[in-house]
């Protein structure tokens, strides 16, 4: 359990994802009602010592005193309390994303891998919900808001801040965070190229979508060897 929570943390750090700032929960498989965490440290510093329980209110639940939390935590608590099917979050600042959370131009999946983007991709605002912030999700009243932008879809953008994604497994999730990632990249090469953009229509990312739950372990698998292998250096 706490092994693949350590070792979602490096993987999403290793595809570009994660770096200093940026944190990855799942929710505890015994308790619906609690999540794990690593505590506030860079992702790649994570350790299975390091990972915190908390209550969905995001509340610590038996961590040591001397223990540092993230202060964006309420996404994760909130996201929990109001997606029982999901299982799993990354919060990232994802640098391709960021152009699509401060423009027009939605996301949206032009390859099979990003399939999961198709049902849409809201974008947070978080004017609309705190005013003038310091554009962190610092309390649950902006992490409710943020869980209702999202809504039921797989991914939200957060405007000038990064993205939030979601899973009902933690492979899924870290499998999301990362395709996203390179689906935004590809969109802006395309965009570049001028043109209209031939992008996946419904029903190619409903089909593609059930090929990736089959298929996505092939990923995390060798993803997670490669993660627990460099630390064993």
């Amino acid at each position: 359990m706490t092994e693949d929570l350590v070792a979602a943390n490096r993987i999403l750090v290793n595809e570009g994802v994660l770096d200093a700032y940026g944190h990855v929960s799942m929710r505890h498989p015994a308790n619906p009602a609690r999540y794990l965490m690593g505590r506030n440290l860079a992702p790649a510093l994570v350790t299975a010592a390091d990972i915190v329980e908390y209550d969905l209110d995001s509340h610590p639940v038996g961590a040591p005193a001397n223990f540092g939390h993230f202060f964006e935590r309420f996404i994760h608590g909130e996201i929990y309390r109001a997606r029982p099917d999901v299982n799993a979050v990354v919060h990232s600042h994802s640098p391709a994303v960021i152009p699509f959370s401060v423009t027009e131009r939605p996301m949206r999946p032009l390859y099979h891998m990003a399939s999961f983007l198709h049902p849409g991709v809201p974008v947070f605002e978080i004017r609309q919900a705190g005013g003038m912030t310091d554009m962190l999700i610092g309390n649950q009243a902006l992490g409710r808001a943020l869980a209702k932008t999202l809504a039921d879809k797989n991914v939200a953008l957060m405007r000038g801040h990064g993205n939030v994604v979601v899973a009902d497994t933690l492979p899924m999730a870290v499998f999301r965070a990362v395709y996203t990632e390179v689906n935004a990249r590809l969109q802006m090469q395309a965009i570049a190229l001028g043109g209209p953009i031939n992008f996946l229509a419904a029903e190619e990312g409903e089909k593609a979508m059930r090929v990736l739950e089959n298929t996505h372990l092939r990923a995390w698998n060798i993803w997670k060897r490669t993660a627990l292998d460099n630390d064993a250096r």
